[in-house]
């Protein structure tokens, strides 16, 4: 058996694959957690919830209307980031003006509030969601097998990732988000709805959560809790990439899912822990993170 560093190839290459598969979701959550953050400097903490409720919106089209995955992926984030768009606009909007804590501190009850309806409504085991047929099987790379459908998530939120980032920082739109961030009333004097760009960035955040959902529904089981976990790690993502940092939360999130992948392999012990130290390295050397600017 071919070995790398005293580990079997075979090992190695499978935890990288679940390092990516980890980064994809750490990227895409994280993205829409900067987004939210750079332009309406807010901290979602609900994002984890609304994770959550994306796979349960998949899996409800699936058991009640009978609606599969790809459509799932279209309608989960409407559904959710509709969801969003109310929240934003009866409760967040009132706090723009007041400290970050006031934000944090409505996110996280918002986030309790809709975990514990989901747990009262489906109790707290998991749910099992069925892999598309179109992506079931593998492809033998030769030193690996690689299953289809985690092939996939990797490749899609690539895809997802960096065209969000070209449309806002490539893009007359994403000019006109950022200058919304730094002087509303100019750019309302253009003749552009600050309130109601505000709003929908906040649902499209949101609405990247729900995808995000959706893609790891078939992979882990849906389940109300399956977004409070992850949402610590994906925190630690954003705040080593930068606040606000898009390309920073992108590149983090995939580099520290192959990092936690890699640490299961050469240290498990240390696998669940990585990332937080990195993240306590990281702001002792850059407070503003990898990718931020200091303020």
């Amino acid at each position: 058996m071919t070995e790398i560093f005293g580990v079997p190839t075979a090992a190695l290459f499978g935890q990288l694959l679940i390092g990516l598969i980890n980064g994809s979701f750490y990227a895409l959550l994280s993205l829409g957690l900067a987004v939210i953050f750079g332009l309406l400097n807010i901290i979602n903490f609900t994002h984890g919830a609304q994770y959550m409720m994306g796979a349960f919106v998949a899996w409800l089209l699936l058991n009640k209307l009978g609606i599969g995955y790809w459509w799932s992926l279209l309608i989960a984030p409407v559904v959710v980031g509709a969801t969003g768009v109310l929240i934003e606009r009866f409760m967040l909007k009132r706090l723009y003006q007041l400290d970050h804590l006031y934000g944090l501190l409505l996110t996280f009850g918002i986030a309790l509030i809709i975990q514990g309806l989901f747990r009262h409504e489906y109790g707290s085991s998991g749910q099992p969601y069925a892999i598309p047929p179109q992506l079931m099987g593998a492809q033998n790379l030769g030193f690996m097998f690689l299953p289809n459908y985690r092939g996939w998530v990797v490749a899609a939120s690539l895809v997802v990732c960096l065209s969000t980032w070209f449309v806002i920082e490539r893009t007359k739109l994403g000019a006109y988000l950022r200058a919304a961030t730094e002087n509303p009333t100019l750019v309302q004097g253009f003749g552009v709805n600050v309130p109601r760009m505000i709003t929908l960035t906040y649902g499209f955040g949101v609405g990247l959560a729900a995808l995000a959902g959706v893609m790891a529904a078939p992979i882990y089981q849906v389940s109300p809790q399956m977004g409070s976990d992850l949402i610590i790690v994906v925190f630690a993502v954003v705040v080593i990439g930068g606040m606000g940092s898009i390309m920073g939360a992108i590149l983090t999130g995939f580099g520290l899912g192959i990092i936690e992948g890699l640490t299961k392999v050469f240290y498990p012990e240390a696998s669940s822990t990585v990332i937080f130290v990195i993240m306590a390295i990281v702001l002792l050397i850059r407070p503003a993170g990898l990718f931020g600017t200091q303020k």
